[in-house]
C-alpha cells in the first residue's frame, strides 16, 4: 500500500477512534503538575524560559539531543539512516529493512503521541475534537524545514513557535485592526511560505515513502 494512502487512512482512524474515547468519559480536565527548580529559574534570560514547566516538556528537549546522538552515534542511528537512503545496501549488510523501518515507525508514533498528550496534559488540561488545530501538518513542515536532523527540526521549532506566539500576543493586545481570524492565519501562512522556500532546496533521505521489497534471487 502507499505510504501515503496509509498514513492518511491512519490519521482519520485516530481522529475518530479518540473522539469516540472522549464521548465515553475517559477525559478528565487536569494537568501535570508543573516543577519549579530553582538552580535552573538563576539563570539570566534562559531560566525564566526553561523554568516551571511539566515533565513532557523536560523529557523533549532531552530527547532531542537524545535522538541526534543516536542517530549520529550509534549502530542503530547508522543502520536507521541507511534504511532510508540506501535499504538494499542495508539490506546487501545483514540490516532487516522492514522490522527497522516498522521499529522506527512506532518510535515516532509515539513521539508523536507525545506532543498530542502534552497539548492534552500541560498546555489546554483538557482533550477536545480537533484541538491540535492541524499542528501535525506544521511538524511535518518543521522536519522538512530541519532537514530531517534532530538539531535542525529543533531550531525550525523554535522559528514557528515565535511565530505562534507573536500571534498569540497579538490577538490579546488588539495592536492590529484586523479580524481574529486573519491573526489565526499567520502561522499557517507561514508553513506554505517555508515549504515553498524549502521546495527543491532541501533534500529528503533517497527512499522516503518507498516501500522496500527484497529482491529475489
Amino acid at each position: 500500500m502507499d505510504q501515503i494512502i496509509a498514513g492518511v487512512i491512519i490519521n482519520i482512524l485516530a481522529a475518530g477512534l479518540t473522539s469516540f474515547l472522549y464521548r465515553q468519559g475517559y477525559s478528565i480536565p487536569t494537568t501535570l503538575p508543573q516543577f519549579d527548580i530553582t538552580w535552573l529559574a538563576g539563570i539570566p534570560v534562559l531560566g525564566p524560559i526553561l523554568n516551571f514547566h511539566g515533565p513532557i516538556t523536560y523529557f523533549g528537549i532531552f530527547f532531542i539531543f537524545a535522538l541526534w546522538f543516536a542517530l549520529y552515534k550509534t549502530p542503530w542511528g547508522l543502520r536507521s539512516r541507511s534504511v532510508g537512503e540506501h535499504p538494499s545496501s542495508a539490506d546487501t549488510a545483514g540490516v532487516s529493512v522492514t522490522k527497522l523501518r516498522y521499529l522506527n515507525v512506532t518510535i515516532g508514533g509515539a513521539v508523536g503521541g507525545l506532543a498530542g498528550s502534552y497539548l492534552a496534559l500541560e498546555w489546554v488540561g483538557i482533550f477536545e475534537r480537533g484541538f491540535t488545530a492541524g499542528k501535525g501538518f506544521t511538524a511535518l513542515a518543521i522536519m522538512i524545514f530541519g532537514r530531517w536532523n534532530p538539531l535542525g527540526a529543533f531550531a525550525a521549532a523554535i522559528f514557528f513557535g515565535l511565530a505562534q506566539a507573536v500571534t498569540n500576543q497579538l490577538m490579546i493586545d488588539e495592536v492590529i485592526n484586523i479580524p481574529q481570524q486573519f491573526i489565526n492565519m499567520l502561522p499557517y501562512v507561514l508553513t506554505i511560505v517555508v515549504l515553498a522556500f524549502a521546495a527543491g532546496k532541501v533534500r529528503p533521505p533517497a527512499a522516503e515513502g518507498q516501500p522496500y521489497e527484497k529482491e529475489k534471487v
